[in-house]
């Protein structure tokens, strides 16, 4: 181990009257502070040694920040409604998650990582369902969730100790737009694909990874009569008609829009397609691509 200082090396220091001569060292009272750092130093290698290093936390064994309510009620809400600025992005838009969803039964903390800062609050209902998201990643009893605020892509993290309920789901909806179809699979095994509507050129439907995010049977228009938002937004809508802007899958009156980019982002189906895909349930991984 190198010593914690830099040594003095013999200097020539000229005698009066005579040649330089070799200087003998430094004085007493230096070597006995040097002698007693050296022991100081030894010491505490030794101590060193003989006491093994603590070892870190792994991320899953990281307990959350504390957060009070009035701490938990001035975040951003983590709803379809919200902007979530410092939400980690999505780490594969493309993947279609661990087939495990989670619902709040209460408004919890969302995080930014496994013992980082709240970056939201998840409220325990969406447009007046309940709110079941997919689980994207897990440590430990952390799980990374997809959220439904913007910006597009937004995920958190959530803590099992708090009031949460998970749930296996082997659904996924799969949009292709350049194929206009809508496909949905279980286990893996394809039980129904249409050929669907989807976004203009001039207001395309978000591509991604996105889920089912609530289901309204239609009292207030008559296009379709149930919608299912998902957890995604226009890129160049702010508002449709005052809401949010958030895109849906829901059904049409009749079939001239399937098979074309007239929409304004959300992905119009056939009615027999609109029957399956209200009965999935909430939290449904829906890629579009």
């Amino acid at each position: 181990m190198p010593l914690p200082w830099t040594s003095v090396p013999n200097r020539l220091v000229p005698a009066p009257g005579g040649p330089a001569v070799p200087h003998p060292g430094p004085p007493r009272p230096v070597l006995a502070v040097l002698l007693t750092c050296l022991v100081a130093v030894l010491a505490g290698c030794a101590a060193s040694e003989s006491m093994p290093a603590q070892p870190t936390p792994a991320p899953g064994d990281v307990r959350p920040v504390a957060v009070t309510d009035t701490e938990l009620a001035g975040l951003p809400e983590a709803s379809t409604f919200g902007d979530v600025p410092d939400a980690p992005v999505d780490p594969a838009p493309h993947d279609p998650g661990t087939g495990t969803v989670v619902r709040a039964h209460a408004e919890v903390p969302v995080y930014g990582e496994p013992g980082g800062a709240p970056v939201a609050r998840l409220p325990e209902r969406q447009l007046g369902s309940p709110t079941w998201l997919p689980v994207v990643d897990r440590a430990g009893d952390w799980l990374q969730v997809l959220l439904p605020s913007r910006p597009n892509g937004s995920t958190g993290w959530l803590h099992a100790d708090d009031d949460l309920e998970e749930a296996g789901n082997d659904f996924l909806v799969t949009v292709d737009l350049a194929d206009f179809a809508l496909t949905v699979t279980r286990e893996g095994e394809e039980i129904g694909r249409w050929t669907v509507g989807v976004g203009s050129a001039e207001a395309p439907t978000p591509t991604g990874r996105t889920f089912v995010m609530a289901s309204i049977q239609e009292t207030v228009t008559d296009f379709s009569p149930y919608t299912l938002p998902l957890g995604a937004h226009s890129d160049t809508h702010q508002t449709y008609a005052g809401g949010p802007g958030t895109v849906a899958i829901h059904g049409w009156p009749d079939g001239t829009p399937f098979g074309t980019e007239t929409s304004d982002g959300c992905v119009r189906v056939p009615d027999d397609a609109l029957d399956l895909l209200i009965t999935l349930p909430l939290g449904t991984v829906v890629l579009v691509r």
